[in-house]
């Protein structure tokens, strides 16, 4: 509304109207903003009873996300302040100076003693649009600035829902009960997570043997239609997404079950937590590296019937994850969905097998010169393992340029045309002497590289062996559980850029139960899954070792994707 000023007024009665009209007009916008502050404020979160404190962690203040402080409802856009608290469970946000007095409404993990779980308000921080819709009522969550109802989301079965619905009729129909929503069986239970009380001797002892973070819970007497998951995520994967992808796995599951991996802490302190719980799942939030991580970790339990591993590609190469169709990255997630799409399609995931070879070093008496290693995708010697070196290198002197998946492709490109005339290993076919079974294979003359390969990915999603490939008949197609695996050479780093856009093949060399590669060399780069080092002279043995439980995504049904593309109706 635009008000003309009619500034040549003389008239002072006039005048005077004029000035009233605008006081009144100031005046109840005024009363109107501080009533929609004030009914913001009166209608918090109900959970008197439930107690819990947020986990705040410094996030930078963003005016993309103008968001309100918990505490005195204002923006946290403040000129004096370039960093906010924000809770990395329910996403709360704070001013520095307001959080230590911020209430204690967070996710509560633990409901022991309560007959079912409660539902835990908290007005809804995400701006909400058409689609979200009230549970209740089932009219849109949409508001406007003054009419429209504050919006609260349950923190356990993200359903949204009216203020007014949620004091005038829901709690007098359903009360406080809440089911978990759609993700209940992979959720734990807040009512079978206690607390412990631990004496400072036992607490000592205990974060002394198994760490510092959910010491003091125990899940016990869960039921058996149980499926819980327990989620390992890896902050500094290559995506480098781990802190939002953190809070929003706190949001949607139970917080317990959410363990962060880190120098200080490993998947230990999960899998001893979990050691009692039948039927858990695992989920790794990572790259390769931190999936071979929780797989030696969960052979070192003991396992009765070890946990099926699922995961969520949060590296760069994801080669794993491609070959159990989980996808290449996390952008994959919102084309599948979302995040609380993809747990779901975890619930309903096959099981099937992959196959972990050691890899013992030896020198020339045969006895170990350091402890064995494992793999699970692949082991390269040359060429290959030099670039994932020089990566390697970047990454440790420049860790702030590697900050998103596709930055990592990026400078993995440039780095891959800088050594495209790299002739370093020109005599590799002599340096080395490869034994497949007992065999001995012939390395061709412009070999610059050996590649062992255990599953159909390579530098994310090159096919090495290309089963359709009808020239090599002596040789069976390729498999992650076979027992078998592929050795392939690579003629310099040119071949595996053209590797990389399809224009190129590998040379198959054999196919075996048990490698030998001798290193003849001062020294030769090696890699594991990704990981490189510098091998001095010796004996790489490369035998099968066991097989792990892996959770693979099943593969859309003929109806289920032609309802999904809308080419019929459901």
């Amino acid at each position: 509304m635009w008000i003309i000023i009619p500034w040549n007024i003389k008239n002072p009665v006039a005048m005077l109207m004029f000035s009233c009209l605008v006081a009144a007009l100031v005046g109840i916008f005024t009363i109107a903003y501080t009533a929609f502050q004030w009914r913001r404020a009166s209608k918090k979160s109900p959970n008197k009873t439930l107690v819990a404190p947020h986990r705040w962690e410094l996030h930078s203040s963003s005016p993309a996300k103008n968001l309100n402080c918990c505490v005195c409802l204002k923006s946290t856009i403040v000129a004096s302040e370039s960093s906010i608290h924000r809770c990395n469970i329910c996403g709360a946000a704070a001013h520095f100076s307001c959080s230590p007095s911020a209430p204690k409404d967070c996710k509560c993990v633990s409901m022991v003693g309560y007959k079912h779980v409660v539902h835990q308000w908290t007005e809804n921080a995400d701006q909400t649009d058409d689609s979200s819709f009230c549970s209740y009522c089932n009219e849109s969550c949409s508001s406007s600035f003054l009419e429209g109802s504050p919006i609260w989301c349950c923190l356990w079965c993200q359903r949204l829902v009216h203020a007014d619905c949620r004091s005038s009729n829901m709690s007098n129909e359903t009360g406080d009960v809440c089911d978990l929503g759609p993700l209940r069986r992979l959720i734990m239970c807040p009512l079978y997570v206690k607390e412990l009380t631990l004496n400072p001797c036992g607490w000592l002892f205990s974060r002394i043997r198994h760490g510092a973070n959910k010491l003091k819970y125990e899940l016990a007497d869960l039921p058996s239609d149980a499926r819980p998951l327990l989620v390992f995520i890896n902050r500094k994967s290559g995506s480098q997404r781990g802190d939002s992808l953190l809070q929003r796995l706190n949001l949607l599951l139970n917080p317990v079950q959410v363990c962060e991996l880190s120098s200080m802490q490993g998947p230990e302190v999960g899998l001893f937590l979990f050691r009692k719980v039948p039927n858990f799942r695992v989920v790794v939030c990572g790259g390769d590296g931190t999936a071979g991580w929780v797989l030696n970790s969960i052979e070192k339990q003991s396992f009765v019937s070890p946990p099926a591993v699922a995961i969520l590609p949060a590296g760069t190469g994801n080669d794993l994850a491609r070959v159990l169709n989980w996808g290449c990255g996390l952008d994959s997630f919102e084309r599948q969905g979302g995040l609380s799409t993809v747990l779901q399609n975890i619930e309903h995931a096959e099981v099937t097998v992959l196959d972990r070879w050691k890899v013992s070093i030896l020198n020339e008496q045969g006895k170990q010169l350091q402890p064995p290693k494992y793999m699970n995708n692949y082991i390269g010697v040359g060429c290959d393992a030099k670039f994932f070196l020089n990566i390697h290198n970047l990454r440790e002197e420049n860790p702030e340029m590697f900050y998103s998946q596709f930055m990592n492709e990026v400078l993995f490109a440039r780095k891959g045309a800088r050594s495209i005339r790299d002739r370093t290993f020109e005599d590799f076919p002599w340096q080395v002497r490869v034994e497949v079974d007992g065999v001995d294979i012939e390395v061709p003359e412009d070999a610059e590289g050996v590649l062992v390969a255990n599953i159909g990915s390579y530098m994310g999603g090159v096919d090495l062996w290309h089963d359709e490939d009808e020239t090599y008949e002596s040789f069976d197609p390729q498999s992650m559980n076979d027992k078998i695996v592929e050795v392939v050479s690579i003629s310099g780093t040119w071949h595996l850029g053209k590797l990389q856009v399809g224009f190129s093949r590998v040379t198959r060399l054999a196919q075996g139960q048990s490698v030998k590669i001798q290193l003849c060399a001062p020294s030769l780069p090696a890699q594991i899954d990704g990981e490189p080092w510098v091998q001095q002279p010796c004996t790489l043995t490369i035998s099968h070792h066991a097989q792990a439980f892996m959770l693979k995504r099943a593969a859309e049904e003929p109806l289920e994707r032609a309802e999904t593309n809308e080419v019929i109706n459901a």
